[in-house]
Formats: C-alpha cells, sequence, structure tokens
C-alpha cells in the first residue's frame, strides 16, 4: 500500500464544501494541496481570504488552469452543477483522477439529468464510467474508478436509511417516504435572500415538494436490479448551519423480520456507520464535523417502519465523504484523515 503523496488541486474551493475539504486534507497525511482555484478570490492567499488557515496553509486562489490541474494526481470540484462536466474530459486523458461533488454525474442517463437540471449534458459518455461514490453501497468500484460522483448529502442520508430494508426486501418499494430536513449550509456560499439570516431563523418551510433533484439520485441508486423505487422525498431548510436529518417511513411486509438486528448486520463493517440502540433519536449535532451517519430504527407499528439518519452535510455529506473516496481510489486506509469525532458543543 503506496504511502507517497496524492497531489491534489481543488476547484471552486473558496464555497463552504471546498473550505470543509480543505480543513479535512490538512489532517491527512498524504495529502499534497497544490493548486486551489477560485474565479473570484485568484491571486488572494487563503489566508487572508479566510484567516482560520493562517499559519496552516500557504497557498493562494488561482484560476483554473488546465496545466496546472493537469499535472495532479486527483481534482475534486467543488463547483456549482454544470461546471465540471466541460473540465472533466482533458482531465481523464491526461490520466488524472476526479471526484466531483456536483451533480454533473449523478445521474446516468442524459436526458433524465438534462431535464432535471435545464441544460444538455456537455460530455454525456462519461456518465456510464462514472462510480456512484458511497462506499457503503460501491467501495470495490470506487477502488478502481477514474471519476468518482460524489453523492448529494441529502440522498446520503437517505440511501444509508433505506438500503438494508430494499436489499433484504422487507418492505413495500413503492410506498417510500423520506421527509428531510437541512443546514442553510447546504445552500452555499452565495448570497441569495433565501438563505439570509432574517429570512430563515425562526422559521421551518418545505420546498421543491413537488420534486427536488436529489429524488432521482436517491431512486437510481435504491434500484439494484429490482425495480426502481416509489420515493416521495421532501426537503425542507432548518435554521442551522450544519446538518441533515431524514426520517424515513416504508411498509413492513415481512413482520417477523428483527429490524433492528437487520440494520446492526448490515453496517457490523462499516467504520462509518452507527446504529444506535433500539429507541434512540439522534440529533444532527451528534455528527457535527464528523464524516458519520448515525441511524435509529423504529417500529410505531406492526408493520410500519421509521428510520432516524444524521449526518453532517458538509463532511459525510459532501467533503469528508470525498475524502473516504480518494482514499479507497489511491489504497489507503478507508479512515485516513477522519477519525476526529464530532464537534462539542
Amino acid at each position: 500500500m503506496s504511502s507517497s503523496p496524492i497531489r491534489i488541486g481543488i476547484v471552486g474551493a473558496s464555497g463552504y464544501t471546498g473550505l470543509e475539504l480543505l480543513r479535512l486534507l490538512l489532517g491527512h497525511p498524504q495529502a499534497d494541496i497544490a493548486v486551489v482555484t477560485s474565479r473570484g478570490e485568484a491571486g488572494q492567499p487563503v489566508s487572508a481570504i479566510f484567516p482560520h488557515f493562517d499559519g496552516l496553509l500557504d497557498l493562494a486562489f488561482s484560476a483554473p488552469d488546465p496545466a496546472l490541474l493537469e499535472s495532479c494526481d486527483l481534482v475534486f470540484f467543488t463547483t456549482p452543477n454544470a461546471t465540471a462536466m466541460h473540465m472533466v474530459p482533458a482531465l481523464l486523458r491526461a490520466g488524472v483522477k476526479v471526484i466531483d461533488l456536483s451533480a454533473d454525474f449523478r445521474l446516468r442517463d442524459a436526458a433524465e439529468w438534462a431535464d432535471w437540471y435545464g441544460e444538455r449534458h456537455a460530455c454525456p459518455e462519461l456518465l456510464e464510467q462514472a462510480v456512484y461514490g458511497l462506499p457503503e453501497l460501491n467501495r470495490d468500484a470506487i477502488k478502481t474508478a477514474r471519476l468518482i460522483a460524489n453523492p448529494g448529502c441529502y440522498p446520503t442520508a437517505s440511501i444509508l436509511a433505506l438500503q438494508p430494508l430494499l436489499q433484504a426486501g422487507v418492505v413495500d418499494s413503492q410506498r417510500l417516504i423520506v421527509d428531510a430536513k437541512s443546514g442553510v449550509s447546504g445552500a452555499g456560499r452565495k448570497a441569495s435572500l433565501g438563505t439570509q439570516f432574517c429570512e430563515t431563523a425562526e422559521s421551518f418551510r418545505a420546498y421543491s415538494v413537488a420534486g427536488h433533484r436529489h429524488q432521482p439520485e436517491i431512486v437510481q441508486a435504491l434500484e439494484n436490479g429490482n425495480g426502481r423505487p416509489g420515493l416521495t422525498f421532501v426537503p425542507h431548510l432548518v435554521p442551522m448551519v450544519r446538518g441533515i436529518h431524514a426520517t424515513v417511513y416504508a411498509d413492513l411486509i415481512a413482520p417477523a423480520t428483527d429490524v433492528q438486528a437487520l440494520f446492526e448486520e448490515h453496517y457490523s463493517s462499516e467504520p462509518f456507520v452507527h446504529v444506535m440502540p433500539a429507541g434512540s433519536h439522534p440529533d444532527t449535532r451528534s455528527t457535527r464535523g464528523s464524516n458519520l451517519c448515525r441511524l435509529a430504527v423504529h417500529q410505531p407499528a406492526p408493520d410500519r417502519l421509521v428510520v432516524l439518519s444524521v449526518i453532517d452535510n458538509l463532511v459525510k455529506g459532501a467533503a469528508g465523504q470525498a475524502l473516504q473516496n480518494m482514499n479507497l481510489m489511491f489504497g489507503r486506509p478507508e479512515t485516513t484523515g477522519l477519525t476526529s469525532g464530532p464537534l462539542v458543543p
């Protein structure tokens, strides 16, 4: 197993996800952060814009330079949707591995992607090649991948809660409900009226009830050759900075199933998924700053299940999972750089 440094570039490093990725990479013993790009902050030292990196990172933001990026072993994209797809083909041709934290490669069908994201995909030939980067689902494929589609935060929490049930065939796959809540950082760092303090504080609302872009991503990941599941997915915005809480509902069709034991066995070897004792109620702060997903299973009626799933949207829902994927792609221990516990308070 190699221990040589991994030369890394980050495109779009000045957003919340890019900053979280920088924070985590600074604690990784084999990470060599070589290039950090930001069109808006090009030429500025990272620590001048973000003082919490002062004394930790001696790099300046640059404009995206293909030559510099092609000198890297791995490039992360922490860019808005429909950005990475214009740059990834050239990087792959140059032998650079890519982890895209946007949605550009999450859906395998180019027409479906265009329907949800409002434009034609720039490199549809790569959609089938991209590996969906949820290690608990696709670990072996990730190890040999050139291009990783890092999952969204809502899908990560939702899929981890539903996968054991669908794989075991113990629930009605056509009557699944995910009621999910996100902190405001999930909307990104760019200023917008809907995420300003006065608009979000002391308030709580659902959005995109008629259809959210993460729904087809969840359905695709859970399909697994057993037909497309029927899913109602409703996201909500809550006035906190970090965190995802997904409350998942399913009808149990095998009432004799010991669902607690099913979850404990399914995730027994997973370093970042914690199945809590029966009857637990995990809160988002119990994962804050960590790469953990905490799950709790409830059975309020013989034929009804409720699964609670919490993650930090910027870590297990984004940058931490990307680092987990990097470790797998480069033959490093999967937990490298990710063993810090949650932040308290």
